[in-house]
């Protein structure tokens, strides 16, 4: 039996086109769509919590085929060579680098247990104490705020009055109500009357600040109910690192010589 080199050729052809085909998704106009760009992608999905099966395996081989397709339409009519597709390809280069140094940053300057410990304890010590269910009527003039004070004196009820005449639209709706929170919450000039009521009290006076003339009046006091640590370590830890990374780009603009 006779063998020819071109037959000999051909069965090294076909036997090594599973081992071509592992290698690529497909062949598209002759040129090869290598498997990784599939592989980069199911990471990509998987690093933002989406499970990557087979069925969305296959969608994404569709759309490695479909951007190879256009992508050499795209070089046949020349727009790589645009200086409209150079400017762009230059920021999508920079917008990479840029985040691939901050996520190596991030990686090597993790925020740690001693860290969230330490701001968790400083949360603790800002917010500890008492708190105030308080109400407010928020008004422009002292003379207004005098006339409610009056009314209400006189038997008008607090929370329809400041849906009519506060000016603080957030809790002039709700009658008033700021909700719990801490002294430290308000303004000065706010905290330090409010702080002097009793439950159930109101200002004999108008209380003046930089946002007007305010009527308050203490629905309930109680100790400050403060989250567990492991609650709102997530936050806390998330918080940080933002405020590390904005020091650390902070830092490096200012070691920059820029002229």
């Amino acid at each position: 039996m006779k063998v020819t080199l071109q037959a000999l050729s051909a069965a090294a052809l076909i036997s090594a086109a599973p081992w071509v085909m592992a290698q690529n998704v497909a062949i598209v106009n002759g040129k090869a769509v290598p498997t990784a760009r599939v592989d980069v992608l199911a990471q990509q999905m998987a690093a933002g919590g989406r499970p990557v099966d087979e069925a969305v395996r296959a969608q994404l081989k569709e759309e490695v085929i479909l951007r190879e397709i256009f992508m050499q339409e795209a070089q046949k009519r020349g727009i790589a060579a645009s200086p409209e597709y150079r400017n762009q390809m230059e920021l999508a280069r920079q917008t990479i680098l840029i985040r691939t140094l901050f996520a190596d940053w991030q990686k090597k300057n993790p925020v740690t247990d001693a860290e969230i410990q330490a701001e968790y304890d400083k949360f603790a010590s800002a917010n500890a104490g008492k708190e105030f269910r308080a109400r407010h009527i928020l008004v422009e003039k002292e003379d207004e705020a005098k006339a409610i004070i009056a009314a209400i004196k006189g038997g008008a009820n607090f929370a329809d009055l400041a849906k009519q005449k506060s000016k603080d639209p957030g809790s002039g709706a709700n009658g008033g109500d700021l909700d719990w929170a801490n002294a430290a919450s308000y303004v000065t000039e706010f905290s330090e009357a409010m702080v002097k009521l009793d439950k159930g009290q109101m200002t004999e006076t108008p209380v003046k600040s930089q946002f007007g003339w305010h009527i308050i009046r203490v629905d309930d006091v109680r100790q400050a109910k403060l989250p567990a640590l492991e609650e709102i370590k997530p936050q806390i830890a998330q918080q940080m690192q933002q405020q590390k990374m904005a020091e650390y780009q902070k830092a490096l603009r200012e070691k920059a010589k820029v002229q």
